[in-house]
């Protein structure tokens, strides 16, 4: 057991949400619901990129890790809130105090990328921004417990290794399916509509998606009583997991076509 624990001690902890097959999925789930004159404006604004769509740019916040550490580093806060156990109402002086968290910097991107005074590089970069961070407000753990990074340090044994909560939900429960990112969208859109989305009329759509999130981990069962999980959790939680792409995708798609389609 002590070896054991060790173990899991030394396992690496990650600050990536939903993996780069989840945030692909997010961003090809919103490229289907973006309106014509958004989806031209978002081809004309990523013309440069290697691969010039939403899925092909979802991963660029994460990959100036290597690619550009100097830029990387200031946006390092953007991609998560971490609230403490028991309050999931966002409270900016204590949730955010330099500004630097997720809610901030959607609310940013989206200014900046619906601000037409603005240069196409700067618009452009808002744009991959704002694709990766609405989707990381959507992984519940992004908006998780403080006092253990974001489940980050709740070391768990799954299939006999070592990883953390977090690991989990950002790739194993999806990778679990097999299915490629295009498969797994093909699957998600083929299932029943998601229920009336309350967050299209708010005037701060971002707070309401990361207190969501929140609420998913305060008030439900994410953390397995022992540190031990195997194949019944990862079946047990992957609707929600399906679920928390499909309304990211959607919301991001509304949020898009709100900025470049007026």
């Amino acid at each position: 057991m002590r070896a054991l624990t060790f173990l899991l001690l030394l396992a690496p902890a990650t600050v990536l949400a939903w993996g780069k097959d989840g945030h692909r999925i997010v961003g090809e789930l919103a490229q289907h619901r973006l309106k014509p004159a958004a989806q031209a404006e978002v081809t004309r604004l990523l013309a440069g990129e290697a691969e010039p769509t939403l899925a092909g740019v979802a991963n660029w916040a994460d990959e100036l890790r290597e690619s550009d550490p100097e830029r990387k580093a200031p946006s390092s806060k953007w991609h998560y809130v971490n609230f403490p156990r028991a309050d999931c109402h966002y409270t900016p002086p204590r949730d955010c105090p330099d500004g630097n968290c997720a809610v901030n910097a959607i609310n940013r991107q989206f200014l900046i990328l619906s601000d037409k005074t603005r240069s196409d590089a700067e618009r452009a970069q808002a744009l991959k921004f704002l694709v990766h961070i609405v989707g990381d407000a959507h992984q519940p753990l992004h908006a998780g417990y403080k006092d253990d990074r974001g489940g980050n340090e709740f070391q768990i044994n799954y299939a006999g290794d070592g990883t953390n909560l977090h690991s989990i939900w950002d790739r194993a429960i999806l990778k679990s399916r097999g299915l490629t990112p295009s498969d797994y969208v093909a699957e998600l859109e083929r299932q029943s509509p998601l229920p009336y989305d309350r967050t299209r009329l708010s005037d701060r759509p971002a707070v309401d998606w990361v207190e969501e999130s929140c609420r998913l981990v305060q008030q439900g069962d994410l953390y397995p009583p022992k540190h031990e999980i195997g194949e019944d959790y990862i079946a047990k939680h992957r609707p929600l997991a399906e679920q928390r792409l499909r309304q990211a995708g959607a919301r991001l798609a509304d949020m898009i076509n709100y900025a470049l389609a007026k």
